[in-house]
Formats: structure tokens, sequence, C-alpha cells
């Protein structure tokens, strides 16, 4: 009898092994949240973070938070160019946008594009994109994925047909509530294989409030304010007096005007919205068993204004447009409640994904992985800069820029307009209200980081942009067309 219990609890050991070590090289899954506009501050855990200086402290996310707590946030996310399609392609290819194809709204996305998608697929991994797309008004199953359900263009927040694999299809509902019930459903399909997934939320992109918001959010934060920030009285360098960078979008969130207040509460209650949805899904997560096995990172396509320097929407490299939300939770290889300061790009989601996968990123990918900073190592060579790009777009006031952000300063220049150009100290100005481009030295310095960075990634503005010398043109002929009409 001792004998057969010594055998038994051999085996049994034998097993307990076998799985662990099957556990360990299980291919992980990966679920990548992104909402549509939401600023870096726009979390709960940060406006914590922040004390006395939070504009928002009544705010509560208590699912991104938890992805914060149950892994680790990125204090330092940035986008390189601060638009919704541009990032989009950014965070699919690993590339600048001035490389990738996708340098404005209006552009539809490469079809024959190298994404982390298409490499996964060729890794074996099943693949599914669902909710927002937002590259122009292209229609069609998603480029590089197996799945997809989404919308064209903009849709809309109730009742917004969608396309399913190409077929268009009614739906009942508020779009995101509608997106993460496609999500679980696909995740539980195909639980037992390894798979990748995208999730993009309309919310908080306008236009917000009223019927846009489902019931349930209407009145949430009713009575709450936001605190005012020095920059509110600054101006964007290049607006001129009584300039708005958009038009209409601006006016509804600038100053603290009972209009403005207004506005920034809808925006907190589609993020709250968005909030609820993260929870769904990592509920499902629980649910199916497939928490501990799947890489989950939260994050925006941009960031935005929310009256700074005079300003709404987003499309420039102030801090509030350039920086972005991102926490990310991999029970089985990161821990629980870090902050990195590293800083981390869009452009790095794909060769951090294709890392985490055991897959060589393809070597036009620009971006770097960060798994070893999440996991607590060490990186002597990580980036100490990045340049950040920004391409005209017809109707819009914001001009070409490019800059180069530092841990602790920013050079922004404005081509053709050097009068423009900017410079901050954001150790001591992190509302960028002193314009330092007087000092010779400041420039120097930041200047040669300037160079060396539009060298790395080869900076040139692509191709077939908008040209802004004929915006006054164009708009008179509008004008004249009107009148003849």
């Amino acid at each position: 009898m001792r004998h057969i219990r010594s055998i038994l609890l051999t085996l049994t050991l034998a097993l307990a092994a076998t799985a662990l070590l099957r556990a360990a090289d299980r291919k992980p899954n990966f679920l990548f949240v992104y909402s549509d506009d939401q600023r870096f501050d726009a979390m709960g855990v940060v406006q914590r973070e922040q004390g006395e200086r939070a504009r928002w402290p009544w705010f509560k996310s208590p699912n991104m938070d938890r992805l914060a707590a149950e892994g680790l946030r990125f204090r330092n996310a940035f986008v390189t160019l601060s638009l919704c399609a541009p990032s989009r392609a950014a965070y699919l290819t690993g590339r600048y946008n001035h490389a990738n194809g996708v340098a404005n709204n209006h552009t539809p996305f490469p079809v024959d594009s190298v994404t982390h998608a298409s490499v996964l697929r060729t890794a074996g991994y099943k693949t599914a994109y669902i909710g927002k797309w937002h590259h122009g008004s292209q229609s069609g199953q998603r480029p590089g994925f197996d799945y997809s359900v989404s919308f064209v263009g903009q849709g809309r927040y109730n009742d917004c047909p969608v396309e399913i694999n190409g077929v268009s299809t009614p739906t009942k509902g508020w779009i995101d509530d509608v997106d993460t019930a496609y999500a679980i459903e696909w995740m539980k399909q195909n639980r037992s294989v390894p798979w990748s997934m995208v999730v993009g939320f309309k919310t908080p992109h306008g236009p917000r409030g009223g019927e846009n918001l489902p019931e349930r959010l209407r009145n949430l934060y009713a009575g709450e304010t936001t605190r005012p920030v020095p920059n509110l009285t600054a101006r964007a360098i290049y607006l001129a007096p009584g300039q708005t960078a958009t038009k209409g979008a601006a006016e509804q969130v600038v100053g603290v005007t009972p209009a403005a207040q207004a506005a920034h509460l809808d925006y907190f209650r589609h993020i709250a919205g968005a909030d609820e949805n993260l929870g769904k899904l990592l509920a499902a997560l629980d649910e199916l068993g497939l928490a501990d096995d799947t890489v989950v990172v939260y994050s925006s396509d941009n960031g935005y204004y929310l009256g700074e320097h005079g300003l709404g929407d987003k499309r420039s490299l102030y801090e509030e447009s350039l920086r972005i939300p991102m926490v990310v939770r991999y029970p089985r290889l990161f821990g629980k409640g870090k902050v990195v300061d590293d800083m981390v790009l869009n452009i790095d989601l794909a060769p951090t994904w294709l890392d985490l996968a055991g897959v060589a990123a393809p070597r036009e990918m620009q971006g770097r992985s960060w798994k070893p900073l999440a996991a607590g190592q060490k990186v002597v060579d990580w980036r100490t800069s990045f340049l950040a790009e920004y391409f005209y777009e017809n109707n819009f006031a914001t001009p070409t820029i490019v800059g180069v952000r530092t841990a602790n300063a920013k050079l922004v220049k404005y081509p053709g307009h050097t009068e423009w150009t900017e410079v901050f100290d954001l150790a001591v100005d992190p509302y960028e209200l002193k314009n330092l481009a007087g000092d010779p030295a400041a420039v120097a310095r930041l200047n040669a980081e300037f160079d060396a960075q539009v060298k790395a990634v080869n900076y040139a503005v692509p191709p077939n942009m908008d040209d802004p010398s004929t915006a006054g043109e164009r708009a008179a002929k509008k004008k004249n067309k009107k009148k003849q009409d």
C-alpha cells in the first residue's frame, strides 16, 4: 500500500510539473483595448496621483485602475502623431506615419501593410478587430485580421450598423456596448487557441452628451466642476487672435464657462462608459480562465485638449495632446502595481506583441519592445527622446509641425515659420508657458537631438499631403460657390 501511495504521489507531482511547463510554454493571448481621444490624465489613478494639481479629482475609473493595480502603468506614454487614423496605423504597423502611408484622417489604411496582426496570423494566431477603425470611409473586412466587426468612418453612437467581415449588419444599442459583446463572444469561440484581438471604442469622441450617452451615464458627476490650470490663459503660438484650431470643437471646451464645464462632464461620462466595457472584457477573461495567459493593454489613439493653450481637439505637440494613458497586465511575466517612467510610444505596441509571442519583428518596424521594461529589467540603451510630427490638414488651423521631446524638454518647429519655434523646459515648466526659443544654448542642445532623431527615423513630409498654401484659394472658391447656389 505504501508503495502504491509513493507511485501515485510521484505521478501526481510529474503531472503537476508537466502542467506547469505547458503553462509556461503557452503562447500568450493579446487584448489591446483603446479609446478615441482620451488624454493621459483621464484616469482615476492619475487624478489621485496628481493630488492638488488634479483637474478632475472626482473622476473614477475602477477598471482602468484595476489593470494598473494588477499590472503596471507607463507614466510617460506618447503618440508620435496626435491624430486618430495616423495613431491607429502606428499601433498596427510599428512605424512612424511619414513611413507607414497614413498621415491624415482621410487616407485608407494600406491593405498590404505588415502589421502585428498579419505577422501573428502567419505564426498561428487567430486575430480579430472589433470596433472603431476610422481610416477615412474605408469599408470591408479589416486587413490583416481573420475576423472583424467594425463600422465605416465615425459611425454613430446608437443603433450603428456594423460590417461583420465586410457584410453590413444592423445593431441595437450603444455602439461600445455592442462591440464589447461581439468581442466577448469571439473570445469564447477561440478560448482554446492563441489569439490576438484589438477592441476600438468610439468613446469619448464627439459629439457627446444627450442621446449620444446611454441613459445610465447621462447624469453621472452632476454638479461637479473642472479645476482651472495655468495654461488655460495661454494661446497656441500658431493661432491668430480670436482664431480656434477647429470649427466648433474648441469653443465647447475652452475656459471655465458653463458650456465648457458641461462639455467636460460629458467627456468624462463617456470615458466612464469605456471603463465599464473594459470591466466586462476583464470579467470575461476571468470567467474563461484566460486572465493569466492574456496580455492586456488599455490606451488611447491620442491625447486631447480641454482648454489648455486655448485649444480643443488634438493635432499639435503640447503635452495634453501627445500624452496618452497606458496600463498593462500580464500576470505570467509582469509584476503588480508598478509604475514605469521610461518613455514608450504607440509604435512600440506591434514589436512588443511579437516579442512576447516569440516572433521576430520585421525590420521595417521602428518601435521597440517594452517587454524588458515591463518585466522589471534595466534597459541601459532605452530611448531618452523621440521625434513627434503632424502634417497640415484642410479645414484645420494646425500647421505642419515637427519636434523632439526628451525626458525633460521639448523643441517644436513649424516649417516655414521660424518665428513660431518653441522650446520648453518641462522639468520647471510642465504647463509649457515660458518659451525659451530665445536662449541660444537651450536651442543648440535640443537642435542636436532633433537632428539625430530626424536622421534615425528618416523623417520626411509624405507626398500628396494637403497644401496649406492653397487653403485661402479653396475657401474663396467655396464661398463663391455658396453665393452662386
